[in-house]
């Protein structure tokens, strides 16, 4: 994949901190004034001058063809571009039960199906945890091996998002990555869930970890906030720092994900990593 060098060109908004202003896919259609999913890209273009986006699987309306060919058309015609789904499951790829780990890997195909229907180069499959089992290395290996492979044959891109910091803690994440050890599946990078969740040094040392694993897309945030209502600051200035440093050239999704309102936080945030770029 060949990314953009000039700095607005590799800023994109996640659907995600506008789920309140986007209709779900539990949602009727049309109802309570909100946004669809399809109109999304041509409105942060209006509104930040940004033409890249990052939609969330709880904000597509179905995975019908019909329905991602006219999702497609749309983000075309705004003059924009999907760079990565980030989807979201209940199925755990390291369960003890064989069948869970069956659904885990299906599910996580079909959305590498949407994907390459829609043009977005990449998904974030995430791993959630299993009711039966703690994290086990062997068996995420085995299934995410296998959606790796799949994507391949779908010219899609696999990415793991540090987030759960119990089934998705950063450096599982890397031992995962190291022994499915396959250029579809990368290490997508989040500045503030393990700010929230850990200490800074062992939250930096994950990022930086996560940036040697990166490709594609990483999580802009400056705020995050983790359990009991904890409030953590992410020092943006190190973690662009640390992406830097290891070269990363991929995408900077902006994802919001603090109380207030999330214009003028992803105004805010798109200011920042264009400093940060620069």
């Amino acid at each position: 994949m060949v990314f953009p060098a000039v700095a607005r060109e590799r800023i994109a908004i996640a659907s995600y901190p506008f789920r309140d202003f986007i209709e779900g896919r539990e949602e009727k259609a049309g109802s309570g004034g909100k946004l669809e999913l399809k109109e999304f890209a041509a409105h942060v273009s209006a509104k930040f001058n940004i033409r890249k986006i990052e939609p969330w699987s709880e904000h597509f309306r179905s995975l019908e063809k019909a329905y991602l060919e006219e999702l497609r058309a749309a983000v075309a015609q705004a003059g924009g571009a999907i760079v990565n789904i980030a989807v979201d499951g209940e199925h755990s790829p390291y369960a003890a039960d064989r069948a869970e780990r069956e659904r885990a890997v299906a599910f996580s195909k079909q959305w590498i199906d949407a994907a390459a229907a829609i043009g977005s180069p990449s998904v974030r499959t995430n791993i959630p945890q299993a009711k039966d089992s703690k994290p086990d290395l062997e068996r995420t290996a085995e299934s995410l091996k296998r959606v790796a492979e799949y994507g391949a044959t779908k010219n899609v891109v696999v990415h793991l998002e540090n987030d759960n910091p119990v089934s998705e803690d950063p450096f599982f994440l890397v031992k995962l990555i190291e022994k499915v050890n396959s250029q579809w599946l990368h290490a997508l990078p989040d500045f503030g869930n393990s700010v929230a969740a850990h200490d800074d040094a062992y939250a930096y040392k994950g990022i930086e970890e996560m940036f040697a694993h990166a490709y594609g897309i990483s999580h802009v945030k400056e705020t995050e906030v983790g359990e009991k209502g904890k409030v953590a600051k992410v020092d943006l200035a190190r973690t662009f720092g640390i992406a830097k440093r290891h070269g990363y050239q991929g995408y900077f999704s902006m994802e919001w994900d603090s109380p207030g309102d999330p214009y003028a936080g992803t105004a805010g945030l798109i200011e920042k990593t264009l400093q940060n770029l620069s």
